[in-house]
């Protein structure tokens, strides 16, 4: 079974450079720009683990983790 991992980040270049590694380890991954599109992606993904910027649109990496 494949492990999912949700990436939640407003800066691409980080994003790129996670979605790289973690595809390379073998991992799914999903991609949020902002902390609204990853709760959102949280209930339709369902992620084995979120990475969240702390500092992201609409709801920071605090607030997704409180709420979750």
């Amino acid at each position: 079974m494949t492990r999912k991992i949700l990436i939640a980040d407003d800066e691409p270049n980080i994003v790129i450079s996670l979605e790289f590694l973690m595809k390379k380890e073998g991992f799914q991954v999903a991609v949020a720009g902002d902390g609204e599109e990853a709760m959102a992606k949280v209930a339709s993904f369902g992620p084995d683990l979120l990475l969240l910027d702390v500092m992201m649109p609409k709801k920071s990496g605090y607030e997704v983790c409180e709420i979750l």
